[in-house]
């Protein structure tokens, strides 16, 4: 059978959330590249669907016109103004978003089914710079030290296609990450979700909070209920595998429990009915810094274990990855250097300056939610103090304040009321 050569500039791997980032700025700078999907779109993927600033940010930023259209479409994208934190003993804190806001204020996030989402990022990646392969398998990838060889199978031919770098934005079984980074990751750094749709779920904030369930036969993981459009509601469990492991925990049944026996769950649930199935993935936790690229390679989203370790959002980080991934290629052409070393100082130095903070303090929050007595504390006093409330609210905007919770200096000037 014939083999059709292609070269490029670069090579994509994955059009999701990082994929479809990394395409976007590739066109902005005007370098080829070409896609390779495995699936068809419009596809699902299994997430939470929630969004944060940083993903209305990498929108923005790629092209204003696209996030005005999201944010003026509340049939398929529903503004959210702020997260619920439930304690373990049942107690709820309300966190707005913007305390500050104003009537010119846009929603900093949004939730939204990742059929929807990632179809609306696949429709832009349309360009003249982008050459999109859907539908295909990558049987082998090489690297010869100055260039990549991609062997894929589309629609019954052959391709063999040719790049100085090739950018691993599939997922956390990524084949970019398994060939290219001896280093796995290592399981202490998975969690397993699970999600399920939901229509007539009650009680849901007037502004479309999300709500984040801290159960005490979860921690340090939570049980979530993020609204959806059209009366529907994202509804899922979040949990270290290792305590899964170790706990022998059926990760469904301990989510429909919760729904049907928690006090104030329950209720909630009186009257709601399931929509499909419910379904798990794993969470590639972003604990530890670990490399994301090398020799003519970057690794993005999923791929490159960049999941947020206490609020479970990756969508926002995949964005940016890949946002990031395309300025270090942009880069790295000029001089033609594409060795680990350059990448190193072009991508992960970068992103780890920029995210690397954030990640290890939601790291240190992830690793106190095991404390149900710490947790309940902190409502507790939250909720009988306005100022404790507002700074806990602009924690999650201003990231020195976030960086306090992660202190036990913090905890005692609340114990002394100061």
């Amino acid at each position: 059978m014939e083999t059709i050569q292609l070269n490029t500039s670069v090579i994509i791997i994955g059009a999701g959330p990082a994929g479809a980032g990394t395409s976007f700025f590739l066109t902005k700078y005007g370098i080829p590249h070409i896609v390779i999907e495995k699936d068809t779109f419009p596809r699902d993927k299994v997430c939470g669907d929630a969004c944060s600033g940083k993903t209305a940010l990498v929108i923005n930023r790629a092209n204003p016109e696209w996030l005005t259209e999201i944010l003026a479409d509340a049939k398929q994208f529903l503004p959210s103004w702020g997260i619920t934190f439930v304690a373990p003993n049942g107690k709820a804190l309300e966190i707005p978003f913007s305390p500050n806001r104003t009537p010119e204020t846009k929603a900093p996030g949004f939730t939204v089914p990742r059929l929807v989402l990632d179809n609306f990022l696949f429709g832009k990646m349309q360009s003249e710079y982008c050459n999109i392969f859907q539908n295909a398998s990558v049987s082998q990838i090489d690297n010869t030290g100055s260039m990549v060889t991609a062997l894929m199978m589309h629609d019954g031919v052959n391709y063999e296609i040719k790049a100085p770098i090739i950018v691993g934005a599939d997922g956390d079984k990524s084949i970019v990450r398994k060939k290219f980074l001896s280093e796995s990751i290592a399981p202490k750094t998975y969690a397993i979700g699970l999600r399920g749709y939901y229509q007539g779920v009650t009680g849901l904030h007037k502004e479309n909070y999300i709500e984040l369930h801290f159960l005490p036969e979860m921690l340090p993981g939570y049980l979530w209920i993020f609204p959806l459009p059209n009366g529907m509601a994202n509804v899922g469990v979040g949990i270290l595998s290792e305590r899964v492991r170790k706990k022998k925990i059926n990760l469904r049944e301990q989510m429909l429990y919760a729904i049907k026996n928690n006090p104030d769950i329950a209720p909630r649930f009186a009257n709601a009915t399931l929509t499909g199935k419910i379904q798990g993935w794993g969470l590639p936790l972003g604990m530890t810094r670990q490399p994301i690229s090398g020799d003519n390679f970057i690794l993005t989203g999923d791929a490159a274990a960049l999941i947020d370790p206490f609020s479970g959002e990756g969508i926002g980080n995949a964005l940016y990855s890949g946002m990031l991934a395309a300025a270090a290629i942009k880069e790295a052409q000029t001089p033609n250097n594409f060795s680990a070393g350059f990448l190193k100082t072009a991508y992960d130095d970068v992103f780890y300056k920029r995210i690397g903070e954030e990640l290890q303090i939601s790291a240190a929050l992830q690793r106190l939610c095991k404390y149900s007595w710490l947790f309940n504390f902190v409502v507790n006093k939250a909720q009988k103090s306005a100022s404790l409330r507002n700074t806990i609210s602009c924690m999650f905007t201003d990231m020195d304040l976030r960086e306090q919770l992660s202190k036990p200096s913090f905890y005692l000037k609340i114990l002394m009321n100061r």
